[in-house]
């Protein structure tokens, strides 16, 4: 009979699980190594007990980056076959996890299909489901109502959950002490902290942690703390208000562990390239080296419609430094709710970071694709080049737009193809030009 609820009760306990079997495998690390490491909660294997049809992943230290994609309706986007074709797009191109952030209605019967037919990792952020599950307006939802959202999404098979547990009146106060060019960005966050205003209570995922953790250990969801006060703008970046809540966090981190609840801890949105590291050092140390998500971070903010590429680049660095979870951004973002092609795109810049990220920071086997795209290209095998490629329909769609002459080069150099004149010079064959084109003029 099975002897713990949690993955990191079974770690402590010096029980390898199925679960840390199929992560081993997938990371190449002994599962024994894994198991010391979940133990201590360096690496997380967000797995609901209830999410039958998951293919586990861990994140953390020393395995390879993950990504999220992030879908769900909204009140002006309302349509959910939208959502499952964008559902695809994600299991496609090798998502990791999957977040449900729908916002209107009743959104149950979505997150119940993602848990029963997705492999990938199912997130959500209850107090976004809040005020549609309960039907009622934010100042009269009371603490045990958003406890009970809490506890309905974990019997819906949800792997982790984004809590705004760090977002208390210390937090609040510093925020309000110094001010901000963009206050509160984070939607959970600002909800939160309209409720705290109206009420005059404090955060119920602060004041009632200890019940939140008590579903969570129940289904083993590990709760991501979120970060409510995250920089929405690159001033705003390493400020009061962000490094009092990610204290506030790092305590709830240690909380949480010590009831056997897996912990992933949240970062920033907008931040200039030069203090990434440094906030990733920060996060890492005062939060106990759990494993960090990061949305972004964006690098710079006067990029609409191209911010994929903004937070693939603050991403990639981020997670050089230490983070290990990255969400994904869209040419959409700010704008409005992403469609099909924002989806793709987002999706191929979070994946182009976390490669880069894992090629940087040595994880093994990391380079053995790129290793043998060199050669297929040194072969100049366009074949071989399309099935190696993270968008292999994409490659063959461009090199078949202008086909050149001969299929042993690119429309680019044509016959005067880098690749083509060493292979002939190195296999002792003269390159000529004006004998194959019919002579100089």
């Amino acid at each position: 009979m099975k002897q713990y609820h949690t993955q990191m009760e079974a770690a402590r306990a010096g029980i390898v699980t199925p679960e840390m079997q199929t992560v081993a495998k997938k990371e190449s690390i002994d599962a024994e190594e894994l198991r010391a490491l979940v133990a201590k909660g360096e690496v997380a294997i967000p797995c609901n007990v209830l999410h039958k049809a998951i293919s586990p992943e861990g994140i953390g230290t020393k395995m390879r980056t993950k990504i999220n994609v992030n879908l769900g309706i909204s009140g002006d986007a309302q349509n959910y076959d939208t959502e499952m074709q964008k559902v695809g797009l994600a299991h496609k191109f090798g998502a990791e996890a999957i977040m449900d952030l729908s916002n209107y209605g009743k959104t149950n019967t979505f997150r119940r299909w993602l848990t029963e037919h997705s492999p990938a990792m199912i997130g959500t952020v209850p107090m976004y489901d809040a005020i549609g599950y309960l039907e009622k307006d934010l100042a009269d939802i009371t603490a045990e109502d958003f406890l009970r959202v809490v506890r309905a999404h974990a019997e819906e098979g949800v792997d982790f959950m984004t809590i705004h547990a760090g977002i208390n009146r210390r937090a609040v106060e510093s925020f309000r002490r110094e001010g901000r060019k963009m206050n509160i960005v984070s939607r959970g966050g600002s909800l939160l902290f309209a409720w705290m205003m109206m009420t005059g209570n404090e955060n119920p995922f602060y004041e009632f942690y200890d019940k939140v953790l008590d579903i969570l250990y129940e289904y083993d969801v590990t709760i991501s703390l979120g970060d409510a006060l995250r920089p929405g703008c690159i001033d705003d970046a390493t400020d009061a208000g962000q490094i009092a809540e990610l204290i506030e966090l790092g305590h709830l981190t240690q909380r949480a562990w010590d009831r056997n609840v897996q912990v992933m801890v949240e970062g920033p949105g907008h931040m200039a390239m030069n203090e990434i590291a440094a906030n990733m050092a920060l996060q890492k140390r005062l939060c106990h080296n759990a494993p960090f998500y990061v949305l972004g971070p964006l690098v710079t903010d006067i990029f609409p419609g191209y911010d994929h590429i903004t937070s693939a680049i603050g991403g990639a660095i981020a997670a050089a430094n230490g983070a290990d979870f990255l969400c994904y951004v869209t040419p959409a973002e700010h704008l409005r709710l992403p469609d099909l092609s924002d989806v793709k795109e987002g999706i191929i810049a979070s994946k182009i970071a976390a490669h880069a990220a894992d090629i940087a920071k040595g994880v093994p086997h990391a380079r053995e694709r790129d290793n043998e795209m060199a050669a297929a290209r040194h072969a100049v095998d366009w074949e071989k080049m399309f099935a190696l490629a993270a968008d292999g329909e994409k490659a063959r769609a461009y090199f078949e737009s202008t086909p050149p002459a001969d299929r042993h080069t690119c429309s680019m150099c044509g016959k005067m193809c880098a690749v083509r004149t060493t292979n002939l010079i190195l296999a002792g064959e003269k390159v000529e030009f004006c004998s194959e084109r019919g002579g100089a003029n």
